[in-house]
């Protein structure tokens, strides 16, 4: 049923089976580090490039999802994915691996959730009974293409975040599965401007404030239907500008129940500027710390809003504008209230 801007799964909603969660050695040393499968020691995986070092990355986190929901690859009948490298090699080769029907998607770094919603839309129009989602991307991997080569060694504003080095997936069923997907809200682009891509929380920020305004108005709510509402990667800047932006808005959210999947990932003392970045952050932050929360019992209703900034190499050279998008998902734990 659509709801305004938003998807609502009230009738069998569609659930997640399992997730795969892979990261870096960076990742390694944050404070979720037991919450990935699958951890590396160095940023080179084995491989004689970034770029595939990212590849191997999804392709692990695909494994790891389909091994943990009992399912073989055949088993899956679409792999939605995307990325930041261009035309989402990633995505693409990982999909040339995996040999099942494939759809890209770019949304930047709300990929995660473009996806998610995507594929939850599939299963619950009984277009599909199995989906796998996913997505990814490399620290290094993203400065060489975005920003500057790290072995350049430029010094980065107090505003720049840190690309995760990391992959996520996660499987979608009709049936089977402890975490229920009740609704989507698709993001507006939104461009307030800014042109400057070490300062992509401040960019972001209005893109998600319209999204999680448009979320609880189609749906009627308020902030305390969610245990907890996580942005992507707004980092330390762009989550007190949404905050701030929200309040004046008419909309305050608690701090307590209102985060930021960039402020969570790493420890206070590593050197991240204003925080993590990347289509991996809410991916990882989600399909691996908030589920095992929600399976703990510790949170019952979740809303995701990932957060994504449109720009190429190209767009900022001619010296365009960074527009921006947020994708929400609400998810609930089964067995929750309303489950």
């Amino acid at each position: 049923m659509l709801q305004g801007r938003t998807w609502v799964f009230s009738n069998n909603p569609p659930r997640i089976v399992a997730t795969g969660v892979v990261g870096g050695p960076f990742e390694a040393k944050g404070p979720l580090a037991d919450d990935f499968d699958v951890l590396h020691e160095d940023l080179w995986l084995g491989q004689d490039s970034y770029e595939k070092a990212e590849k191997k990355l999804l392709e692990q986190a695909c494994e790891q999802a389909i091994d943990k929901a009992g399912m073989r690859k055949e088993d899956i009948q679409f792999f939605l994915s995307g990325d930041l490298m261009n035309q989402v090699i990633s995505s693409s080769f990982t999909a040339r691996t995996l040999g099942v029907p494939y759809l890209g998607i770019f949304g930047a770094c709300s990929s995660s959730m473009e996806g998610l919603a995507l594929g939850s839309l599939m299963v619950n129009g009984g277009y599909a009974q199995r989906v796998l989602v996913g997505t990814s991307s490399h620290n290094a991997a993203a400065e060489k293409q975005f920003r500057y080569p790290t072995e350049y060694g430029s010094q980065k504003p107090p505003t720049a975040q840190w690309t995760v080095t990391g992959a996520g997936a996660a499987v979608i069923t009709p049936d089977k599965g402890d975490i229920l997907v009740t609704s989507a809200t698709v993001g507006r682009v939104v461009d307030m401007g800014i042109q400057d891509p070490f300062n992509m929380g401040a960019a972001m920020a209005p893109a998600a404030v319209d999204t999680i305004e448009a979320h609880f108005r189609d749906l009627r709510i308020s902030p305390s239907f969610y245990d907890l509402i996580l942005t992507g990667d707004l980092g330390r800047i762009g989550h007190h500008t949404a905050a701030d932006l929200l309040e004046k808005h008419g909309l305050k959210l608690p701090n307590d129940r209102f985060g930021d999947c960039g402020l969570m990932i790493y420890q206070k003392d590593q050197p991240v500027q204003a925080g993590a970045s990347g289509c991996a952050c809410s991916a990882c932050v989600t399909y691996g710390h908030v589920f095992n929360r929600m399976r703990k019992g510790d949170l019952n209703k979740v809303l995701i809003v990932a957060t994504g900034a449109l720009l190429s190499p190209l767009s900022y050279q001619q010296k365009e504008s960074i527009p921006c998008v947020a994708h929400a998902v609400a998810l609930e734990a089964k067995g929750g209230k309303g489950a």
